[in-house]
């Protein structure tokens, strides 16, 4: 089975203060992720090392970094390395998150740049893609997503492709309410492996974590992973609320 995640995105939000206690309170419930499962929380910078000391010790539980920059090092006021979240032992890194590439700017070949610095590093990049709701209108997201593989991802070889993790957001869907049906979440996930398998071949594809994000809740956990090429989620809003996290948690298969 390929690996089932959770992964939390708490975007800027919490003090140092609440974002502790909320990974405690997490923590604290009945979660035991399995060897094919991970929880992942992407918190902000500077809480990486902090939070990485509330998990020490539980299996299959991490702590990822919300970016990275496209350079090793240099005069890049405000920015963070892959090198330094080497230093302080972080493992994983969300990489051109829809926020990241409409309100900075981020393209698919900056993109490919923090890829790469990643891998080199060790760190696994969880790869985000996904239309806005005028490419979805238009009826071309299939063509808009693909074209975002192949422009970051598809220089990689077949070794590398299968160390990164995809997350597939809907950009209509994230903070919005919405949620993409069911069958249109599996559709993309489908179509995603679909051209990784053009590129590398089925036995690869069938192996690289898919993700879902936008709008995942509680609610609609179950259902939305209950799709067969749909292997967790990227979880926004909801992963603030333990209540929430801890039931999108138990949704993994």
């Amino acid at each position: 089975m390929r690996t089932q995640i959770a992964a939390a995105n708490w975007k800027m939000n919490k003090t140092l203060q609440e974002g502790t206690q909320l990974l405690n309170d997490i923590l604290s419930s009945d979660i035991d992720p399995s060897t094919t499962q991970k929880v992942i929380f992407a918190v902000p910078f500077p809480y990486l090392t902090v939070s990485n000391d509330v998990i020490k010790g539980r299996a299959n539980i991490h702590i990822a970094a919300q970016n990275c920059h496209h350079k090793i090092s240099g005069a890049y006021t405000g920015e963070v390395s892959v090198d330094m979240l080497d230093s302080i032992d972080i493992k994983y890194c969300i990489i051109g998150h829809s926020e990241r590439r409409e309100l900075f700017d981020e393209s698919n070949q900056v993109i490919a740049e923090k890829l790469n610095l990643c891998l080199g590093k060790g760190l696994t990049p969880i790869f985000c893609c996904g239309e806005a709701l005028s490419i979805r209108e238009a009826g071309t997201q299939n063509d808009y997503v693909e074209n975002q593989l192949n422009e970051s991802l598809f220089h990689l070889n077949k070794v590398e492709i299968q160390k990164i993790v995809i997350a597939y957001e809907p950009i209509w869907a994230i903070g919005t309410g919405k949620t993409a049906t069911s069958e249109q979440a599996q559709e993309m996930h489908a179509h995603l492996r679909n051209v990784l398998a053009k590129q590398y071949g089925s036995d690869i594809a069938n192996n690289i974590s898919i993700l879902y994000g936008g709008s995942v809740k509680g609610s609609n956990a179950v259902e939305l992973f209950g799709q067969p090429d749909v292997d967790g989620g990227l979880v926004g809003g909801a992963s603030l609320i333990p209540s929430e996290f801890v039931q999108i948690i138990k949704a993994l298969k």
